[in-house]
């Protein structure tokens, strides 16, 4: 195939996607990216693309610059972020925004490595993605992701609200509707996927999971990594639940949740 005919191919399927995106989307909700990426190119051509699926994005091409916009503006609701970044690597950045923040972030590696997706995993990722990528395929996931991480910004603009959904379980409480989880009143500052497998668990009580059980419910787990990354998920869900001990290890079978008292 000539480069030609493969640009064409390119600008069909996009249009495609435009098209089937409109379609499915009665009332778009505009949602602000932030990218660090010192790629001025991509910048570029993403904020063109995001611009037609109702994404506003922002970017910054230092990482320093980046953290500071997240820290100044609560309103960006996801974060793309490159790995490979002058000064400061995507991963120091993913740590040091997690001491202050559960934006949803989606990382990007031009690497490819099997190692780097488990450390992003590790230190609070919600997604990645290798480069080159498809701009749809980076689209989709973010909107992906922000169906899950975005309940509430959706019910504000909605004209039903919904009434809340409460599960409570001693001094541990899950409110469904606005995506958020507290132990004695106090918000555990959970990632998308963190809050995503609490609440799997939760509402099954007493049931055990096996790991693929998880995988399948939770959306953007790779099957590569499937084992590796929920011993990952659960572990870090377990440190910010302490001192409940409400996640139980089935040997040979999985977890489950074990419904704290007051």
């Amino acid at each position: 195939m000539g480069s030609k005919e493969a640009a064409l191919k390119h600008i069909y399927y996009s249009k495609i996607a435009y098209v089937y995106y409109r379609f499915m989307t009665d009332n778009p909700i505009m949602y602000t990216i932030l990218l660090i990426d010192d790629d001025l190119r991509l910048a570029v051509l993403l904020k063109k693309y995001f611009s037609r699926y109702d994404l506003q994005l922002l970017s910054d091409s230092h990482p320093l610059q980046g953290i500071e916009r997240i820290r100044q503006n609560s309103q960006i609701d996801l974060l793309v972020l490159d790995i490979m970044l002058p000064d400061m690597d995507g991963f120091e950045v993913c740590r040091t925004l997690r001491k202050f923040t559960d934006i949803p972030i989606l990382m990007l590696t031009a690497r490819g490595d099997v190692m780097d997706r488990i450390i992003g995993l590790e230190i609070g990722a919600d997604d990645y993605l290798a480069k080159p990528f498809e701009p749809r395929e980076l689209v989709a996931r973010i909107h992906n992701i922000l169906k899950r991480s975005q309940p509430q910004k959706k019910i504000q603009q909605s004209v039903n609200v919904i009434p809340n959904t409460i599960l409570q379980w001693g001094d541990l409480s899950i409110n469904k509707h606005n995506h958020q989880a507290k132990l004695k009143q106090t918000e555990l500052k959970l990632t998308n996927k963190e809050y995503e497998l609490l609440l799997l668990l939760a509402e099954n009580p007493d049931k055990n999971f096996k790991r693929d059980e998880i995988m399948n419910a939770l959306s953007g787990i790779d099957a590569e990594l499937f084992s590796r990354s929920i011993d990952i998920l659960v572990s870090r869900l377990r440190t910010k639940l302490k001192p409940l001990e409400c996640i139980q290890t089935v040997w040979g079978k999985g977890y489950r949740f074990i419904p704290p008292t007051a």
